[in-house]
């Protein structure tokens, strides 16, 4: 492997691509120690699946570090705001049952334990009584107001967009602003150089391409880390199960909200996820093939939808391969795989750019480091990813095993040979009675505790022990965030514009403000 990389090659675009080009282009032209030519080769007759995907927080330092204006970004890619996710039907079969996972901490979570006052007092669901978000989010408010200045809200925020759009976007910035060189041209083969290496890759009109470091963004394809180097896929089918989806663009009704979180609805065999974007929705049923068969799958669709044989066969319906799985290695030689082409998990947790947004910044850091040898970061890199990507397995399953739901799907996914060995013994441990100190949730590496903690206490999950009194401090500081809660709400629905009033707003004024 070359010790210090100049010229970055990026084999393939997309979402994968371009942030990657991106983010290593910006942090690199800030580093004058570290100037690297960044080159981005992308087959221009690849389609980009282009539905709605909803992002997590950090995709706002991601847009700033490059440079752009959010309010550009907004209006570009149909970008709407997404404060956490909803969970409806997972723990029982019921209209009613629904829970948040937010993007805000509890109130109070860095000083005490919330959680013990809520499990004891509380008369509302564990998110709306530590978090503003649930109350927010139920009444469709954005997280910022139109004079709030870019990236910054009154509640923590991520984003919904439109893939194809944002590909786009990014590519548009990437070369008129932070000198990244684009070629469209289909890859036709590697050149290999003798230390096992990539030394170049032919391309169909441009001819050769070389490069010290190779970044495979062939998606599934995996052209150079797959293809070339025969790196495989580690399955984790034998855990999450759902392998297929069925998406759609659906537009919106006169009256319909633009939810400011993505709404994941329980099905018999998987679930359907509903991404409101500022112009339509992104609407998807994320099932098991083995539990349920494509027409039965395609009904659950339409009648969550709500809409009759006409109306759904007005609409193009798109079937999509999702089954989990990750590489063995991200890094191998001198090749890097970010994106679909390192693997794919379903997208309940919206996990997808955050990896890239991850990957690239590794990679980033390693093009930095003051020692520049890039031999050194690949083992770091692999160690770390497989932890990242097992991480984020552990915690989507948990979503799953606490269901109460009766149908098959649900049922298998409870059976302990169906769970992480990590998530068996996790679950063994939270059931303990504990004082004082809360247990270790979560590896650390992704998932805040927060988060396991919305999860578990919005499925039902009770720790053995919780029945008793709270001791006079612990009441008083449950009792002080609780009521500071309300007082956030009160106050912020009263200052919080309707997430479509104020999406309107700033997509009818691009340019003129919220800048980066």
């Amino acid at each position: 492997m070359t010790a210090q990389a100049k010229n970055i090659v990026i084999v393939g675009g997309g979402s994968a691509g371009w942030i990657t080009a991106g983010l290593i282009a910006a942090r690199t032209r800030a580093s004058a120690a570290r100037p690297v030519n960044v080159t981005v080769i992308e087959a221009p007759d690849i389609p980009i699946i282009g539905v709605g995907e909803g992002t997590w927080p950090s995709m706002r330092m991601t847009l700033r570090t490059m440079g752009i204006n959010e309010q550009d970004f907004i209006a570009a890619c149909h970008a709407s705001f997404k404060q956490g996710s909803k969970f409806r039907q997972w723990r029982k079969n019921t209209p009613e049952d629904f829970y948040y996972h937010p993007f805000d901490l509890p109130e109070g979570f860095e000083d005490g334990d919330i959680a013990a006052y809520w499990l004891k007092a509380g008369t509302q669901s564990f998110s709306r009584t530590v978090c503003p978000q649930e109350h927010l989010c139920e009444r469709h408010f954005a997280p910022k107001s139109l004079t709030s200045p870019g990236y910054a809200g009154f509640t923590n925020y991520g984003y919904h967009l439109d893939a194809g759009t944002f590909s786009v976007f990014l590519r548009s910035h990437a070369t008129s602003q932070l000198g990244v060189t684009h070629i469209a041209d289909k890859v036709l083969g590697v050149v290999a150089a003798e230390n096992g290496d990539i030394a170049a890759v032919e391309t169909e009109a441009s001819g050769r391409i070389d490069g010290d470091l190779f970044i495979d963004c062939t998606g599934s394809r995996s052209l150079l880390l797959g293809g070339h180097y025969g790196i495989g896929l580690t399955p984790k089918s034998d855990i999450l199960f759902a392998d297929t989806a069925l998406a759609v663009q659906v537009p919106y009704g006169e009256a319909d909200p633009v939810q400011s979180t993505t709404v994941a609805t329980a099905q018999p065999a998987g679930w359907v996820w509903d991404v409101s974007l500022s112009s339509r929705r992104g609407v998807g049923h994320v099932y098991s093939s083995n539990h349920m068969d494509e027409e039965a799958a395609t009904e659950c669709l339409r009648g969550y939808l709500g809409l009759d044989d006409a109306q759904f066969g007005a609409l193009s319906v798109r079937k999509l391969a999702i089954g989990s799985g990750y590489r063995q290695a991200f890094w191998h030689h001198n090749c890097v795989a970010i994106g679909l082409s390192a693997g794919f998990l379903e997208p309940l947790e919206a996990s997808a750019l955050m990896l890239i947004e991850t990957s690239a910044n590794m990679v980033a850091d390693a093009l930095v480091a003051e020692s520049g040898d890039l031999a050194t970061s690949r083992d770091a890199f692999n160690r770390d990813l497989h932890q990242i990507w097992d991480d984020i397995i552990h915690f989507l399953k948990l979503h799953y095993c606490l269901s109460e739901r009766t149908e098959a799907f649900w049922q298998d996914n409870r059976q302990p040979d169906s769970m992480p060995a990590s998530l068996v013994a996790d679950m063994e441990a939270w059931r303990q009675p504990h004082q004082g100190q809360a247990p270790r949730y979560g590896g650390g590496t992704v998932f805040p505790p927060a988060s396991y903690l919305y999860v578990l206490y919005g499925m039902g999950f009770r720790p053995d022990g919780t029945a008793g009194t709270l001791t006079p401090d612990a009441q008083s500081f449950g009792k002080k965030c609780a009521d500071k809660v309300e007082r956030t709400v009160a106050q912020l629905q009263a200052l919080l514009p309707q997430n479509r009033a104020l999406l309107d707003t700033l997509n009818g004024a691009m340019g003129t403000g919220q800048g980066g």
